[in-house]
């Protein structure tokens, strides 16, 4: 009996923490986004609100945020528990109930989708991919129906790669870099991780293509 009970005293003392304060939590929702003046919103509602499921629980995306720019058009899909309040240069992000787990969990990140909405047609994104091996080489190709497509030279006998999408301006400083340039960054994102995928970094001879200042550490083969 005082066997179990000293071991339920040593896993309680494993349990605890250090620290006896509460977890900061993250203010990204509640900071301001800033409008360029050159910058304008446009919220229109759908006709047929489209429902996600999250877990137990669901959101309904019930309106359509289009932020407009010199550099182009971001849509974005917001809940209906979102609010936007903009006023003088400045756009304010809040939800209806922030004690609703959900609701607070999407309330940062919808801000952080806004905001990277209006940098982008703003002043754009960017990501750059590397391309590191022995022939290893990309370039910019048009087909048949004018359709331009990035075409990379990767280990492999056939030239590989995927046609660019909408939005999304391509260039080729060297024939080892490529520059991807649009004002939707998740879009943009998204299309240099595919090209990634198609050869990511491999361990030992460090082989690969790399996104965005990625560096990985090198480990050394093992010989019998």
């Amino acid at each position: 009996m005082l066997s179990r009970i000293r071991g339920t005293q040593r896993s309680h003392l494993l349990i605890r923490g250090f620290s006896s304060t509460i977890s900061a939590r993250s203010h990204i929702g509640s900071s301001p986004v800033f409008l360029p003046e050159d910058v304008k919103l446009e919220m229109n509602d759908f006709l047929i609100p489209r429902v996600i499921s999250k877990g137990k629980e669901s959101i309904r995306l019930s309106r359509l945020l289009t932020i407009k720019g010199p550099n182009g058009v971001v849509d974005l899909e917001i809940p209906e528990f979102l609010k936007i309040d903009q006023n003088e240069g400045r756009i304010n992000v809040h939800v209806q109930k922030p004690e609703i787990k959900i609701q607070r969990s999407l309330w940062g990140t919808m801000r952080a989708l806004i905001n990277n909405g209006v940098i982008g047609v703003a002043e754009g994104h960017m990501s750059v991919l590397r391309f590191k091996g022995t022939g290893y080489r990309v370039m910019l190709e048009k087909d048949d129906n004018e359709a331009e497509w990035v075409k990379m030279k990767i280990g492999k006998c056939d030239m590989q790669g995927l046609p660019i999408p909408k939005g999304i301006k391509c260039s080729t400083p060297t024939t080892t870099l490529l520059v991807l340039e649009g004002c939707d960054k998740q879009k943009l994102n998204q299309f240099a991780g595919r090209l990634k995928n198609m050869h990511p970094p491999e361990p030992y001879k460090g082989k690969g293509i790399y996104m965005n200042g990625e560096q990985i550490q090198l480990k050394t083969k093992k010989v019998k």
